[in-house]
């Protein structure tokens, strides 16, 4: 369900999941192994800023495709 959101909010900016990584200082690859291990809180964070939304909204498991 995260890595979907996030999936979803990479193609509407669009930016890819690698840049997202970079830009918010999260190591390489490190994303998308979220969809089988759990995030930290801070990079969770990092994500929801970067995307200007919050952490509910990013964990919601009926995100918007807006």
């Amino acid at each position: 369900m995260l890595l979907e959101n996030i999936r979803r909010l990479c193609s509407k900016k669009p930016v890819s999941i690698a840049r997202l990584e970079r830009e918010t200082g999260i190591s390489n690859g490190t994303i998308a192994r979220w969809d089988t291990s759990s995030p930290t809180v801070e990079n969770v964070q990092k994500v929801a800023e970067f995307f200007g939304v919050t952490v509910d909204e990013l964990l919601a498991s009926n995100a918007s495709a807006e």
